[in-house]
C-alpha cells in the first residue's frame, strides 16, 4: 500500500490493524447478507438508530434501560434526559447529513452540537473560544456526586489543546476528509478513517461541552460516507459502551500519546466495539425473524 498519497495510509498497516480490518469487514458483511435485511431494513437502521443512542448516553453517564428511552417522549427534564435526548437528535439525524459531511464536514459537526445541545441550550453550540476549556470526557465518571468511584477512572487523559491549536488541527482534519470525498485520498480503510475522525475530536474537543457524543456520531457518519456501513445498521456505540469507559480511556490515551503502538490499540478498539455493534443488530435480525419484533 503506497503513503504517498493518503496521510493516513500508514496507519492501516500498523501491527494488527489488517486483521482488525478484514475481521470487521466479514463481520459487517454477514449482517448485510442476512435475509432480514433483504425487507426490513429499515427496521434494522432504526432500531440500530435507537440503541446507538441509549450507548452513547450511558457513555456521558446517561445509562437509560432501552425500553424506558422507547416509553419516554419527554427528554427536557433533568440533565441525564437531556443527553438522552440529544443523543436521540443526534442519531435520528446523522445518516440525513451525508452530503453536507462530504464537502463541509465542520457544518455537520456545529450542526450535530447544536442537536446535542438543544434549543434551551443552543449557546454552547458553538466553537470553544480562547479563554474557554473543554468539559472533561466521562463527566459523571469523574463526579463524586454521582457516586462514581474515583479510583476507577483508570487512565489519566491530558487536557485538550487550546481553542486556536484546536480549531488549525480541526481543519487540517476537515481537509483531509474533504479530499478522500474527492478521490484525493482514498487508499486508507473506512475503519481507520473512522477511528482517527473519532480519536480527534475526543483529543480535540473543539466545543465547550458534548464532545464526546458528536465524536461517537462523526465516526458513525463515516463509516457511511465510506461505504463500510452505509445503511447505518452497525451501532458502534453499543460496542464502546459494552466495552466499557475504562477500556475506552485506555485506548483514547493510546491515540493521545501517537505512537504506532498506541494508534493501533486505538483502532483496535474501535474495531471490537463494532463488531459488538454488529452482534447486537444481528440479534435484532434474529428476533425479528423469529417474529419476536
Amino acid at each position: 500500500m503506497s503513503t504517498g498519497t493518503d496521510p493516513l495510509a500508514s496507519l492501516a498497516v500498523l501491527p494488527g490493524v489488517p486483521e482488525a480490518v478484514a475481521e470487521v469487514r466479514k463481520a459487517v458483511d454477514r449482517l448485510y447478507g442476512h435475509r432480514v435485511m433483504r425487507r426490513r431494513a429499515g427496521e434494522v437502521t432504526s432500531e440500530a438508530a435507537l440503541r446507538g443512542a441509549r450507548a452513547s448516553a450511558a457513555l456521558d453517564g446517561a445509562d437509560w434501560p432501552l425500553e424506558e428511552i422507547r416509553r419516554r417522549s419527554d427528554f427536557s427534564g433533568d440533565e441525564q434526559a437531556r443527553a438522552v435526548g440529544g443523543a436521540l437528535r443526534i442519531s435520528a439525524e446523522a445518516g440525513q447529513l451525508l452530503g453536507v459531511w462530504r464537502h463541509s464536514p465542520l457544518q455537520v459537526l456545529a450542526r450535530l452540537h447544536l442537536l446535542a445541545t438543544g434549543d434551551a441550550d443552543a449557546a454552547t453550540g458553538r466553537p470553544r473560544r480562547a479563554d474557554e476549556t473543554a468539559a472533561p470526557l466521562f463527566p459523571l465518571e469523574i463526579a463524586a456526586a454521582e457516586g462514581f468511584d474515583r479510583s476507577a477512572k483508570g487512565v489519566e487523559l491530558p487536557a485538550a489543546p487550546g481553542a486556536d491549536e484546536a480549531a488549525a488541527r480541526l481543519d487540517q482534519l476537515a481537509r483531509l476528509l474533504a479530499g478522500r470525498a474527492e478521490g484525493a485520498a482514498s487508499g486508507t480503510p473506512a475503519l481507520v478513517v473512522a477511528a482517527v475522525v473519532h480519536g480527534e475530536l475526543l483529543a480535540l474537543r473543539p466545543f465547550a461541552s458534548h464532545n464526546g457524543v458528536i465524536a461517537r456520531a462523526a465516526q458513525r457518519i463515516v463509516l457511511i460516507a465510506e461505504g463500510l456501513d452505509p445503511k447505518a445498521i452497525c451501532p458502534a456505540e453499543v460496542g464502546l459502551a459494552e466495552l466499557g469507559t475504562a477500556a475506552y480511556r485506555d485506548a483514547l490515551a493510546g491515540y493521545l500519546g501517537g505512537t504506532g503502538e498506541g494508534m493501533a490499540r486505538w483502532i483496535a478498539h474501535c474495531a471490537e466495539a463494532l463488531r459488538l455493534g454488529v452482534r447486537e443488530s444481528t440479534a435484532v435480525c434474529e428476533a425479528m425473524q423469529r417474529g419476536m419484533v
